[in-house]
């Protein structure tokens, strides 16, 4: 049965916006002891061959990833792809449309940092990141600290990033469910209690969503996470029973650029009978994807 303390499904490396190389990330798991885990990098799948080449024999167990930042006129979602078909050009396509736009809003945000608050970088910096292939807001926030903007990550999105909107440049989380389906893969809600920068959704907002996407093809809710409370996970749990839908975790490590460790999944249930009961669910996920 699947151990949950042993499994991160949901990391990212520099091949998006990560500080790690995929393969400093397989080393990393390895250490860790983990038996499972996925390599979920936004709209890029540059990091599944090198991950590939660079898994041992005894290795933990890998799943290819994806996750899609997505919007509609209710908010904003992060829709992860797992167990795909990587050479499907329903994923190519939908993953060039995501790249795109995230090429579009990353020049957007710099023209807005530029015109409204007179933040400016040199041309060569910007087309250094440019040069990495998929930069985004964590990028823009480090060098705000370089060059002295703001002091910290934190108060790059608090005063400036989350508030830096780009309108038209994202598709709705049915269009990432759909293509991720269309590949043989399984589509799963990121961090449902959190949208995307600052948004929260609870209650009935976050179940309207889930009913939503789970008819649209949804598959599974990121119930573990580094950032929940047991009352946050708990809530998921009960969206993800009252759905049939799986529940999947992940800590969303970044490595440097977050304070998240990896496979922080955040606080497992006390009651055996529960945890027993989450890992047997897993385990259906598991063997969907593997």
């Amino acid at each position: 049965m699947a151990d949950l303390r042993k499994i991160d499904l949901h990391m990212h490396s520099k091949v998006s916006d990560g500080t790690d190389s995929p393969e400093d990330l397989v080393e990393k798991v390895r250490e860790a002891g983990f038996s499972t885990f996925a390599v979920t990098d936004h709209d890029t799948l540059e990091s599944i061959p090198m991950i590939r080449a660079a898994i041992k024999e005894g290795d933990p167990r890998y799943i290819c990833g994806v996750e899609f930042s997505c919007k509609d006129e209710q908010g904003r979602y992060h829709i992860l792809g797992y167990g795909f078909d990587p050479d499907s050009s329903a994923i190519h396509d939908i993953v060039s449309a995501g790249h795109d736009y995230r090429i579009k809003k990353f020049l957007a945000r710099v023209d807005i940092l530029e015109q409204k608050h007179s933040i400016t970088f040199p041309s060569e910096e910007i087309e250094g990141l440019l040069a990495l292939g998929n930069p985004g807001r964590l990028h823009l926030a480090n060098l705000m600290i370089d060059h002295g903007y703001v002091s910290s990550r934190g108060e790059a999105f608090d005063r400036y990033l989350n508030n830096l909107h780009v309108e038209g440049l994202y598709f709705p989380p049915e269009d990432a469910i759909r293509h991720i389906l269309a590949a043989g893969g399984v589509p799963v809600m990121a961090h449902p209690v959190y949208g995307s920068g600052g948004e929260e959704v609870f209650g009935h907002d976050l179940e309207r969503r889930v009913i939503r996407l789970k008819d649209a093809g949804l598959c599974g809710l990121e119930a573990f996470y580094s950032r929940y409370t047991p009352e946050l996970r708990d809530m998921v749990l009960d969206l993800a029973d009252k759905y049939d839908l799986f529940a999947t975790a992940g800590s969303d490590y970044h490595g440097a650029h977050k304070k998240v460790a990896l496979g922080d999944i955040g606080p497992l249930p006390e009651e055996e009978a529960v945890l027993t009961k989450w890992e047997k669910s897993l385990d259906a996920f598991l063997e969907k994807v593997l």
